[in-house]
């Protein structure tokens, strides 16, 4: 998240022409665009980051009742 970020202000800057920023090359936000996809469509699914530990959370709570509730039928 914090590269869309800086890729969002880098544009914004870029586009205003702000100080240093005025001449940057377009090349450099595009790079940084294209490591963005790249980290999130492969990296990041290669290395299981795309599962949040709140979804892992979840779901073992749910694992959980589903055991208790067939524990407490027999």
């Amino acid at each position: 998240m914090p590269l869309i970020i800086v890729i969002i202000v880098l544009s914004a800057l870029r586009y205003f022409e702000v100080g240093p920023f005025a001449n940057l090359s377009w090349w450099w936000i595009v790079l940084l665009m294209v490591v963005a996809f790249l980290w999130f469509e492969f990296f990041e699914r290669m290395l299981g980051l795309d599962r949040s530990s709140s979804h892992d959370k979840l779901e073992k709570a749910r694992e959980e009742r589903v055991k208790n509730t067939f524990r407490k039928d027999r």
